[in-house]
């Protein structure tokens, strides 16, 4: 089966995320509506989407849309998945999932009630380098897990992306300390709990809008979490580092493995570089969401989980002294 995707917006991320991916696994992007109606066109031309149309709601609507994609800013993700769940369309959002625990609780309940499927896509975990670096933590390669780190950072965007809108979810947290996040509460399930939150530091940029934020983490069994985030540094980096007892393993770009699929794994023994495949995580995502609307697959990831994300985010602005969006 081939999906028909409707795109909400048109994102910078949409390339990687939804137009490469689709075109690598045979899927159609039939429609496309963004707030300017010109960049919606320019959008539909550069990567052959078939048709503009004049609203979100229209894209939603459309007969011919099987699937939603919402790249919209954070505080639009809640909303507009919930439009798509009253269609009854199934919808793959970025991540953050929703502004906050509440929110995100709303849609998941949206989403049971309707029988919607709704991925938040965090495809980093689809991707064989970091199920790789799960099992080394699982496995006793490294010994018995002692730390597992997240660094994320990134140049400053633009003083008006929406990055920094308070009133549209921004924040380093929300925007990368998401994906960190998520990675703490992956390492603790496979370790039999769920982490909790030891301290955090955030440094403002504007009113309410975090820059940075370092979140410190306590998991099952003794292991220290640690997850740093910021959005004004000199330059973009996405790694993570699980410490053992006996020698460590490095994700060094677990964003982005299609730009560096490595692992290089350190022990008693030496050490070795695994290399895990450029094809984008991304496209591993997709073509989990698709099996699952087209033949009913499992998905790792579902609503509840995404709830789970938003209230440890929430939880950690508050151990930082500032207000969950």
């Amino acid at each position: 089966m081939t999906l028909r995707i409707g795109v909400l917006g048109a994102s910078r991320i949409a390339e990687n995320a939804i137009v490469a991916p689709a075109a690598e696994l045979g899927h159609r992007l039939v429609a496309v509506a963004a707030r300017d109606p010109e960049r919606a066109g320019v959008f539909a031309d550069k990567y052959g989407v078939e048709r503009v149309l004049g609203s979100y709601q229209e894209v939603i609507d459309d007969a011919e849309v099987d699937v939603v994609y919402n790249p919209l800013a954070n505080g639009l993700h809640a909303p507009w998945n919930l439009a798509a769940i009253r269609a009854g369309k199934p919808v793959l959002t970025e991540k953050p999932f929703a502004d906050n625990r509440e929110q995100a609780a709303d849609v998941a309940a949206a989403a049971r009630d309707a029988g919607v499927a709704v991925l938040e896509g965090f495809h980093y975990f689809f991707h064989p380098a970091s199920q790789r670096a799960l099992e080394l933590a699982r496995d006793g390669s490294v010994g018995t897990l002692r730390r597992v780190e997240v660094l994320m950072t990134m140049p400053a965007p633009p003083d008006t992306d929406p990055r920094w809108s308070l009133e549209l979810a921004g924040g380093a947290l929300m925007d990368l300390g998401c994906y960190g996040l998520h990675i703490m509460r992956v390492f603790s399930a496979a370790a039999g709990g769920a982490p909790q939150i030891t301290a955090a530091t955030a440094v403002q940029r504007f009113p309410g809008v975090d820059a940075s934020c370092d979140v410190e983490l306590a998991l099952p069994g003794g292991v220290v979490g640690t997850s740093s985030h910021t959005m004004v540094s000199d330059a973009y980096r996405f790694t993570l580092r699980v410490i053992g007892s006996h020698g460590e393993a490095l994700v060094h770009n677990f964003i982005k493995p299609h730009d560096d699929d490595r692992i290089t794994i350190t022990t008693d023994d030496g050490t070795r570089v695994e290399h895990l495949g450029r094809r984008a995580s991304y496209t591993y995502q997709l073509e989990a969401f698709a099996a699952h609307v087209e033949q009913g697959a499992p998905l790792p990831l579902g609503p509840d989980d995404a709830v789970a994300n938003m209230a440890l985010i929430d939880d950690a602005y508050r151990a930082a002294g500032m207000q969950p969006r």
